[in-house]
């Protein structure tokens, strides 16, 4: 009997990850996820997954869903309680019933909210630490190396600028507690004072960022804590400082 989950499963969340603890495998309906866009959703499961594109499918009266279902030999489902499915969402658990075997696996609350993807995205744009709790991990992006300014290597401290290629939600700007590649960093979200464009830089702590940097041809960057707001110096020397500052705070975080 195979056993099935639907749902979006943007975040693979902690209650993403309950419900696909009773299934054999999952659809995705994928209608443009931002926390774990595409395929980053398999990082967080070794079971197999089936996309479906909500552009391709959203026209479906929902017994017509059920159809497709069925041809996939699915016997019993897994769902949320706020399920629904089909065009303008008109079908609902009560419905699949009549076809399948289902399970409806209750809302999961963290401090009386609700884990949703929808609740995560705005934990990270404003409060990366709560994100992390209803993820169950640290929240994190991927992206590939690109030329920067040069001025880290140069007058500050060597950091690697990072090109997204996934549309990943980006944390609120400022200075974050890190991994980076699983070393220790700093990373920089937010517009430069040395030339006001719009970037992502992180800062890997004693480690030889071109031997980091090339590993598995892409940067992974995960954010353990928000450390400060962006600031405007008016010195490089002034910024020189306050990095060196930040490295300090990093430290004495990692070592408490």
């Amino acid at each position: 009997m195979k056993t099935v989950a639907i749902g979006g499963f943007d975040g693979m969340h902690i209650a993403h990850q309950k419900i696909l603890k009773k299934v054999d495998f999952f659809i995705v309906i994928e209608k443009g996820s931002s926390i774990t866009p595409g395929f980053d959703r398999c990082e967080y499961t070794n079971l197999g997954c089936e996309f479906m594109f909500l552009e391709k499918i959203k026209h479906l009266k929902p017994v017509e869903f059920i159809k497709i279902l069925k041809k996939m030999n699915v016997k019993k489902i897994v769902v949320g309680d706020d399920f629904k499915f089909g065009k303008n969402r008109s079908g609902d658990i009560n419905l699949l019933k009549k076809y399948f075997e289902v399970e409806v696996i209750k809302e999961i609350k963290i401090e009386e909210i609700g884990v949703h993807a929808h609740i995560i995205r705005n934990f990270i744009k404003n409060d990366i630490k709560k994100a992390n709790k209803f993820l169950g991990r640290s929240y994190k992006i991927k992206g590939t190396p690109i030329k920067g300014q040069g001025l880290g290597k140069k007058e500050l401290v060597p950091t690697i600028n990072i090109e997204l290629f996934k549309p990943y939600v980006i944390p609120k700007e400022g200075v974050y507690i890190t991994k980076t590649n699983n070393f220790q960093s700093l990373t920089f979200i937010g517009k430069r004072s040395t030339d006001g464009n719009f970037s992502i830089e992180t800062h890997i702590i004693s480690e030889n960022v071109k031997i980091v940097s090339s590993e598995n041809g892409f940067i992974e960057i995960k954010f353990i804590d928000f450390l400060r707001e962006n600031k405007k110096f008016d010195t490089l020397s002034d910024l020189k400082r306050q990095i060196l500052e930040d490295i300090e705070n990093l430290n004495s975080s990692y070592c408490q």
